[in-house]
């Protein structure tokens, strides 16, 4: 059974996601507070998608995300608040999370937003080129990894598959909507602004000039172009 960690220190509301996620068939670990979680990601390193609180009693919700991406890249970390603040959303995701859900939310779109992060952990079913090489990027799609020079570049599975629809449009301009459907799937009803962070959060790790990026570049009014 798909594992799913759930860190909310009010207790009504993770029993409420608990709850939900068991109704989807996802087998829920519960944490109370920071420390809490990070034990229980020690125990169950099975944990394919981690639903972090910002608000809690000990460290808040962005160390948490902070210190799981020190040691893992490949989980699935969204980003639970009660808070609006734009620059809340923009921090969890340059700590490194890939969705963020407001409070309130519906049972449905939670699952919808988890269903979508293993989705990408699964991988894609057929690959047609093992290996992308453009520049000096190389793309290995059977290990889902990318290196710079030889240089391995820690990614997360978002940014990965951002990485791998640029790499496979060469000198395409992708709008921000084909980008949002692509990578977090049709369904997905959160914001453009996810894209935009993401592809700054990418910058800064494949750029050699991120105030002046020639692999990423900004299509005005439109979107991103891939220029490896």
């Amino acid at each position: 059974m798909k594992k799913v960690l759930i860190l909310e220190d009010e207790v009504s509301i993770r029993s409420f996601i608990v709850i939900n996620l068991q109704r989807a068939g996802y087998e829920a670990i519960e944490a109370g507070t920071g420390a809490e979680a990070l034990a229980q990601l020690q125990r169950n390193p099975d944990i394919g998608v981690a639903i972090l609180d910002i608000m809690l009693p000990d460290i808040d919700g962005f160390e948490v995300c902070r210190t799981i991406r020190t040691t893992n890249k490949q989980i699935g970390i969204i980003m639970l608040t009660a808070r609006t603040q734009e620059m809340d959303k923009v921090t969890g995701l340059m700590t490194g999370a890939d969705d963020y859900v407001t409070k309130p939310f519906s049972p449905a779109e939670l699952t919808a937003r988890i269903d979508a992060l293993y989705r990408r952990l699964g991988g894609e079913n057929a690959v047609e080129q093992t290996e992308i090489n453009q520049g000096p990027f190389l793309l290995n799609t059977r290990n889902r990894t990318l290196e710079k020079n030889g240089q391995r570049i820690k990614l997360t599975q978002v940014e990965y598959a951002i990485m791998k629809l640029f790499m496979s449009n060469p000198g395409r301009a992708l709008s921000r909507e084909e980008i949002l459907s692509t990578v977090w799937g049709r369904d997905y009803d959160g914001e453009l602004k996810i894209v935009d962070v993401n592809i700054r959060r990418l910058r800064i790790k494949i750029e050699d000039d991120t105030a002046n990026p020639i692999y990423l570049t900004t299509v005005w009014g439109f979107g991103y172009k891939w220029g490896a």
